[in-house]
């Protein structure tokens, strides 16, 4: 497993810089990639440039999107259609503009039921998906995984504080009274059954978080994240420190 100690930094100039480098690597992964490829989806401002790019000609044209199935890191327990929502997010930028099949679109289910059943729900969509009910190192979950990393060092929905921190069986746990909504999150488990983990990170506001998570600050629950694979931050010039050298 890759530790923070062995993680890849590339600094970017600015947001946009950064959507266009992870692109530019996410394509060129998945066309390394033979066969079915599985993405799991960060939220939040940081990854919607990205979504708009691989929506655009340039990229669209090349992607191959009839063997990408999609995933989602967590979700806010709201409504598909809800502003807070992470999938509308997704589809607003990426899904509705790329001809991506339905069946390969995996949105974590958040009506209908509460947050528990929604957990056990997507963890069986997970491993009808993988073809198990245990993950094998040897066989990651997924190819690529998207990754945040909030102000409180929290990933994905793993906040401080919170049990989910220590869960090491389930694949997928809801996590209530964290934050005002209910999230449904991927837990360390699944998240790091990855053949490739990337932090996408960028404005001022992160410089010190960020700072901390490079340092292998172990109170932080990105600190902890630890794919098969390998791990790369890409970050934007004002969430990096001075004196590293920018890659555009």
């Amino acid at each position: 497993m890759t530790s923070a100690a062995k993680a890849k930094l590339e600094v970017l100039a600015d947001p946009d810089a950064l959507a266009r480098r992870v692109a530019d690597w996410l394509l060129a992964v998945a066309l390394a990639k033979s066969g079915s490829f599985a993405i799991a989806l960060s939220g939040g401002s940081t990854p919607r440039r990205l979504y708009e790019l691989l929506a655009s000609p340039a990229y669209r044209e090349k992607f191959p999107w009839s063997r990408a199935h999609w995933f989602w890191g967590d979700e806010r327990f709201v409504p598909h259609d809800d502003p807070l929502s992470n999938y509308r997010m997704v589809r607003e930028a990426m899904l509705s503009h790329a001809p991506i099949p339905a069946a390969n679109i995996h949105p974590v289910p958040t009506e209908g039921l509460g947050p528990e059943a929604a957990a056990i729900a997507y963890e069986s969509e997970l491993k009808a998906f993988y073809g198990a009910d245990r993950l094998d190192p040897a066989r990651p979950l997924f190819d690529v995984i998207l990754l945040g990393l909030g102000p409180d060092g929290h990933t994905a929905s793993l906040f401080p504080d919170t049990a989910v921190l220590a869960e090491r069986e389930r694949w997928v746990a809801a996590v209530v009274g964290a934050k005002a909504e209910a999230r449904i999150t991927l837990t360390y488990p699944a998240l790091q059954s990855s053949a490739h983990g990337a932090f996408l990170i960028a404005g001022r506001e992160k410089q010190a978080i960020f700072a901390r998570l490079r340092r292998g600050d172990e109170s932080l629950p990105a600190a902890h994240l630890r794919p098969t694979g390998d791990l790369i931050w890409f970050a934007d010039q004002a969430a990096a420190s001075a004196e590293v050298r920018s890659f555009d």
